[in-house]
């Protein structure tokens, strides 16, 4: 046999090298694939994401539609900075529950959906806590919805809502207001209430009253001090504070420049409320 007709019954050799390439290819993305779904190249910044995100795009798996409903006062970035995701960023290895759980976590989020629509799509929808009032616990001011959880540090913003503190303020806020509002006149006044003893109110009004409600009986006690308001114009007395804690008495406290000259107290015997 001739080298000639050697050479042309030997097999050619380029197959072999395509489907080299081709099996390294495949394992290249293979592995890639694999880091991404677990994570492991999506840091913050930097080239490594870079090239996870262009992975991401090549395959389709990038987040190029996302949709967020329900925001009134946060906004869209601090969702997605929640569940690590960009836009335009990797979505191969995203946990629709997972996401959803760590958007919960978040004080001012009361529920969430979150819902992937593959390849690239994120469908988003928040409920967001209102606020209620301010707490106040241990020389902290922080936000809390009816419910009593806990939105975030109080600001300038939040400076129209009620203030309350002390133990329990946080979850009996809500009852308080209820019952203030059968008492518009009275209600509309108070400006704070302190929560004493997990068990009572005292009232702090605009015109820097205090209205020291009882344990128990305390709408028969609201209805009294409007009636007192009626009828003799409490509020625009020289009185410090009223007293309700007993149930058969009102205490008078009178208000006065130097604590040293105040006269005794007032009392006036109740007999029904």
């Amino acid at each position: 046999m001739t080298a000639a007709a050697a050479l042309r019954r030997r097999a050619p050799l380029w197959p072999h090298a395509m489907a080299r390439v081709f099996a390294v290819g495949f394992l290249a993305v293979a592995i890639g694939y694999g880091l991404m779904a677990g994570g492991r190249l999506n840091t913050e910044a930097g080239p490594v994401r870079d090239l996870s995100e262009r992975l991401a795009a090549a395959l389709g798996h990038a987040a190029l539609h996302v949709r967020i409903t329900g925001l009134e006062r946060q906004t869209p970035e601090a969702v997605l900075k929640a569940i690590d995701v960009r836009l335009g960023g990797s979505l191969v290895g995203f946990d629709a529950v997972y996401a959803r759980k760590a958007l919960e976590k978040l004080g001012w989020v009361e529920s969430a959906r979150v819902h992937r629509i593959y390849p690239n799509q994120l469908d988003i929808v928040i409920v967001e806590r209102q606020p209620f009032a301010v707490w106040q616990r241990d020389g902290l001011y922080v936000v809390i919805d009816r419910s009593g959880a806990v939105m975030g540090e109080a600001t300038r913003e939040s400076a129209g809502l009620l203030l309350v503190t002390g133990e329990g303020a946080d979850r009996q806020v809500s009852d308080l207001v209820n019952r203030l509002e059968a008492h518009p006149d009275l209600g509309s006044r108070v400006r704070a209430a302190a929560r004493v003893g997990d068990r009572r109110w005292t009232l702090h009004l605009t015109n820097g009253q205090r209205i020291a409600l009882p344990e128990h009986g305390m709408d028969e006690a609201l209805t009294l001090v409007e009636d007192l308001n009626r009828r003799h114009g409490l509020f625009g007395k020289a009185v410090a504070e009223v007293d309700l804690r007993l149930k058969d008495r009102v205490t008078f406290v009178p208000l006065v420049s130097d604590a040293a000259d105040a006269p005794p107290e007032e009392t006036a015997q109740v007999g029904q409320r």
